[in-house]
């Protein structure tokens, strides 16, 4: 009977951890996704107003991305887009890990 509480409460933490990945990578991915849309279809956006949608996005989806820590490269054809930030996981009660992701999208926009 012990074994199989001991067991369980492993396989819950598992499946906790997992949960709590699954969700920042989850918000990471769509963000990533958004902002390859945004460059995609840039059309005659300048790069700063580029540069407010994508600050934009990062708050829509809670991430602590700032003007300093954004980089745009590129012309109105080709656009390349660069980030990091750090967000902590509750991999374990009591147990936070900072993850760190990285953004790099390279687009061209379609006219």
């Amino acid at each position: 009977m012990l074994r199989t509480l001991v067991k369980l409460a492993l396989a819950a933490l598992l499946i906790n951890a997992s949960w709590q990945l699954f969700s920042v990578y989850w918000a990471h991915f769509k963000f990533v996704d958004a902002v390859e849309s945004t460059t995609q279809f840039r059309g005659d956006k300048s790069e700063e107003q580029i540069r407010n949608r994508i600050l934009e996005l990062a708050g829509e989806f809670d991430l602590p991305i700032s003007d300093e820590n954004l980089t745009i490269q590129g012309s109105r054809i080709r656009t390349i887009v660069d980030s990091a930030y750090t967000r902590p996981v509750k991999l374990f009660p009591g147990y936070t890990y900072p993850w760190r992701f990285t953004i790099h999208t390279e687009t061209r926009t379609l006219q």
